[in-house]
């Protein structure tokens, strides 16, 4: 494991966010800024274990000021409104998987933690699994919604589906209802496989763009170790639609990367046992 680097993607979500969300789009910027002062949860985990954390603009709707730690790859400031219209164009989402990818080439770490932030984007993860699996829409709180909000998200939700045909291909899906923050993701899971770098997958937006990687380029799962499984109702059926386990299952539900950072320590540690341990056969 060298180097291990913790990489949050962030973008906005458009004016859907009011509707979904506890929380207005500006915390996604200011969330953006506590990472970069190192004051989040995900730089205490990532600093117990050794890794590094960027912050990649996706997507965001505020004009963020230059930072060592922070990877300008704006697309544009939030996508649109997915209750009435596709979240992005056909070349806004083939322009994400580009920069997702070129994100993944630019590190020089072997093991590179995913995470990310966007006020909203629990909305969008569950309508991409919804449609390029053909599974019913699984609805959760995401950021603390109360049951009236949950209800509400459900409503646009349902009228956001109506849009479109019920299974869509994950092109089309993230052209539909997706975040620049999720297809960037999409494009740095792809690209990692292709590097035969390891990818440690955090909670439910990130592994619902390994959802689409693994829809796109199949193979790429190989590269992908899931942290863990989070409470978030749709995170399970994504898990076990993949055929795969999380590492841990604490309750976690923060996301940004946070289970992420708390996986790579395991996968040290699974790293030193094997090249370390002495076989039973050796000592009887």
């Amino acid at each position: 494991v060298r180097d291990p680097v913790v990489v949050v993607f962030a973008g906005d979500h458009g004016s859907v966010a009011s509707g979904v969300s506890a929380y207005p789009s500006a915390v996604t910027a200011a969330m953006v800024g506590v990472y970069l002062q190192g004051q989040a949860a995900i730089n205490i985990l990532a600093r117990q274990a050794g890794a590094r954390v960027l912050v990649v603009d996706a997507g965001v709707d505020a004009d963020l000021p230059a930072h060592p730690d922070l990877l300008s790859h704006k697309i544009a400031r939030g996508t649109a409104n997915w209750v009435h219209s596709p979240a992005m164009t056909r070349h806004q989402v083939l322009t994400a998987l580009e920069r997702g990818a070129a994100v993944m080439t630019s590190l020089d770490s072997t093991v590179v933690g995913l995470g990310d932030m966007g006020i909203g984007n629990t909305s969008s993860a569950a309508l991409l699994m919804h449609k390029v699996t053909g599974q019913e829409q699984i609805v959760g709180p995401g950021a603390g919604l109360d049951e009236a909000g949950l209800q509400q998200k459900r409503v646009l939700m349902i009228e956001a589906a109506k849009r479109t045909a019920p299974v869509l291909d994950p092109y089309e899906a993230l052209a539909e209802y997706g975040g620049f923050e999720i297809a960037m993701l999409t494009g740095a899971i792809l690209q990692a496989a292709k590097e035969r770098k390891c990818v440690v997958i955090d909670g439910l937006i990130v592994t619902a763009a390994a959802v689409l990687a693994h829809r796109i380029a199949p193979e790429c799962l190989e590269a992908c170790v899931f942290a863990h499984r989070s409470p978030e109702p749709g995170h399970a059926a994504m898990l076990a639609g993949l055929g795969v386990e999380g590492l841990l299952d604490l309750g976690m539900r923060l996301g940004e990367g946070s289970g992420a950072a708390l996986g790579i320590p395991l996968l040290q540690a699974a790293c030193g046992i094997m090249a370390g341990m002495a076989d039973l056969a050796d000592v009887v």
